[in-house]
């Protein structure tokens, strides 16, 4: 006589929540959404809509994938050539191509109306909660448009490509570039955020050109198309516009020396650089370098406030999705009273 087998669910697992998925990452965000309608961006409900819908989808997995298979540097290409290039999983690639396409890096300068930087937040911040890294060069690319827009002719260049709704990876020369990411390269080893101990130096060649020669402990987003860079020039330190790639088409003396092992940011690269006599161009006046890149790097800050509040949203939606399923000591989680109030304050708090 045969044992009956006991009845369950095919995938052996009790008691386990189903994967949080299928909802709106906007407009079930109630503070999110009045928020943007109170500040003025109302306009943009529809996009925000669209981007938080599109979001509880795929890209989570892109998010996992990114993260489990961080990039790598490639020094040099298999004929020995110098490259210094940064390779990354595809799911890296999708996760700035979504945000991008939905303009979380640049709705602000391509709306200039009413409520645009509300807007803008408001899509980044749902880009933050999916996964952090992808938004470092997200938020750069957003933060370097108002130093650039100090020199008309440099801004008329790179304003473009950096506000395009196209993602274009890859090194090439602008002029061969439907989008481009810049990044930020200011701290050297022996003064951290001292930035007035850098010994980087600048070597004028006219016409506000510039070679840079020295290295950085933090490059931020190294395979993006342009840095902001600070530099020791004749009048004191000053901010650059240095790019990868020189408009003939040859790459710039900028070498990757290594990317950082970090703790937290893993799908996104940061990286230690050398500058060996690269070619860069004056932004805002010499000697005042930092009062030049400390637009970018506000705009930047703004960005980590954002993305620190997403993280916490995200965070308690996984809190409320795990305890609505969980069952404990006879009762769902959620219905637990101890339960309710640690719930309660983390949403409070988010």
């Amino acid at each position: 006589m045969g044992i009956a087998a006991r009845p369950g669910p095919a995938s052996g697992a009790l008691n386990q929540p189903p994967p949080l998925a299928g909802y709106n990452l906007f407009t079930q965000n109630r503070p999110l959404a009045e928020g943007l309608e109170r500040e003025g961006g109302g306009w943009a409900v529809e996009q925000a809509t669209s981007f938080g819908g599109l979001l509880a989808g795929e890209p989570a997995d892109w998010a996992r994938l990114a993260n489990e298979n961080p990039p790598r540097l490639r020094t040099h290409d298999r004929f020995g050539n110098r490259i210094d290039e940064v390779e990354f999983h595809p799911a890296w690639h999708s996760l700035l191509r979504t945000s991008i396409e939905h303009g979380a890096h640049a709705l602000s300068w391509r709306e200039p109306r009413a409520g645009a930087q509300v807007a803008r937040a408001v899509l980044f911040y749902l880009a933050a909660q999916t996964e952090a890294g992808h938004t470092c060069p997200l938020s750069m690319t957003h933060a370097a448009v108002p130093p650039l827009r100090g020199r008309p002719e440099l801004a008329a260049t790179w304003e473009p490509l950096l506000a395009s709704s196209t993602y274009d990876p890859g090194l090439r020369a602008p002029s061969e570039k439907r989008g481009a990411l810049c990044g930020m390269a200011m701290t050297e080893k022996q003064g951290g955020s001292d930035v007035r101990a850098n010994l980087t130096s600048a070597r004028a060649i006219g016409d506000g050109e510039y070679e840079l020669t020295g290295h950085k402990w933090f490059c931020s987003a190294p395979m993006s198309d342009a840095f902001l860079v600070l530099a020791q020039a004749d009048a004191g330190l000053s901010c650059f516009l240095l790019p990868r790639v020189l408009p003939d088409g040859t790459r710039n003396g900028l070498r990757i020396q290594r990317l950082k092992d970090k703790l937290g940011d893993r799908s996104n690269a940061s990286s230690e650089i050398e500058l060996e006599s690269a070619w860069a161009q004056l932004v805002g006046e010499e000697g005042r370098g930092v009062a030049t890149i400390i637009e970018m790097v506000n705009h930047t800050r703004l960005d980590c406030v954002l993305g620190t509040a997403a993280g916490m949203r995200a965070s308690v939606e996984q809190a409320t999705h795990h305890a609505a399923h969980r069952s404990a000591f006879g009762r769902l989680l959620v219905e637990q009273p101890l339960q309710q109030n640690v719930l309660a304050d983390l949403c409070v708090e988010s």
